[in-house]
């Protein structure tokens, strides 16, 4: 491609964050009762070929969110156990594909772990100890953004272990997932994958983006450095812990849209969930007693109203 080319495809490419981000408020703001009137008022807003496809991914993402709400409430009724990882590279679409899982569930039966770097007392510990507690208990999901597997990845490719660590990892994981699923768990384990060209440029996104600055750490950019060295930590990794009882997927996740919406159809995939009936929900007239009045609110404890 000529200079003229890759610069013209890097604005593109800008425009396309920026137009995602600008999806992703959206998403937030509308409820499930304003669906269809929301799209309506988008599909005003222009007739061209990124256009419909913006379109196209807000009706299956809300139509996919509608089943997660059926598949938390199956999960509650029937006291399922349910754990999903996800792994991948720095930029490449996990929190993104969590946030969309997580918009319209309860937080109080689905919920994100994303744990910070071990403390020093962590570090003495078995290994999996401080992933344990927050395992789910019955009727409970609960995702984890990166998990143990921290240890086969930034742990072993930035030094922060031994390969004898790894190598113990690596003989120890597959029991550990076994007696997870033994204990009544449904663990499903995803890598978003991405290519060397796309972290680089959402890379540059945020860089150049100051709301998302935030996202790059020291650690990130030395993660791009290393892209080699994660790319055979990560192909060692699959290999050696794809088992039966706990399989990788992986998830193409070049075009972020794309993989939420598989994502999240192959997450619904592997239950046999249906809509769980609910008792009519009636609310109840307001008991009114003549003695009772309202306290004014001193002013001084009013917040500002600035807008």
């Amino acid at each position: 491609m000529s200079p003229a080319s890759d610069h013209d495809a890097l604005v593109e490419r800008i425009r396309r964050d920026l137009q995602d981000g600008y999806d992703e408020e959206l998403e937030l703001e509308i409820e499930d009762r304003h669906v269809d009137e929301a799209l309506r008022a988008l599909d005003e807003g222009g007739s061209d070929g990124a256009h419909g496809e913006r379109i196209a991914y807000f009706r299956q993402l809300f139509r996919l969110q509608r089943e997660l709400v059926k598949l938390q409430d199956w999960v509650q009724h029937t006291r399922q156990k349910v754990v999903i990882l996800f792994e991948g590279r720095d930029a490449a679409g996990k929190g993104g594909a969590i946030k969309r899982i997580t918009q319209r569930l309860n937080p109080r039966v689905c919920r994100v772990v994303a744990l910070p770097a071990p403390n020093d007392r962590e570090r003495t510990q078995w290994y999996f100890q401080r992933y344990v507690p927050h395992l789910p208990a019955a009727g409970e999901i609960v995702l984890f953004d990166r998990s143990w597997y921290n240890r086969a990845g930034v742990e072993r490719v930035m030094g922060f272990c031994s390969e004898a660590d790894v190598e113990e990892f690596f003989r120890s994981v597959p029991e550990f997932e076994r007696m997870l699923v033994r204990s009544g768990i449904t663990l499903i384990k995803y890598w978003f994958s991405i290519s060397d060209e796309e972290q680089h440029l959402r890379f540059l996104g945020r860089i150049h983006d100051p709301l998302k600055q935030w996202k790059l750490s020291p650690m990130d950019l030395e993660s791009r450095r290393r892209w080699e060295d994660y790319t055979r930590a990560k192909e060692v990794m699959l290999e050696r812990t794809h088992i039966p009882e706990a399989p990788w997927w992986v998830v193409a996740a070049d075009d972020k849209k794309r993989a939420r919406l598989n994502c999240i159809q192959h997450l619904l995939d592997h239950f046999p969930y249906h809509e769980v009936e609910r008792a009519e929900v009636r609310l109840p007239d307001r008991e009114r007693h003549d003695d009772y009045a309202r306290q004014p609110v001193p002013p001084e404890m009013f917040v500002p109203e600035r807008y």
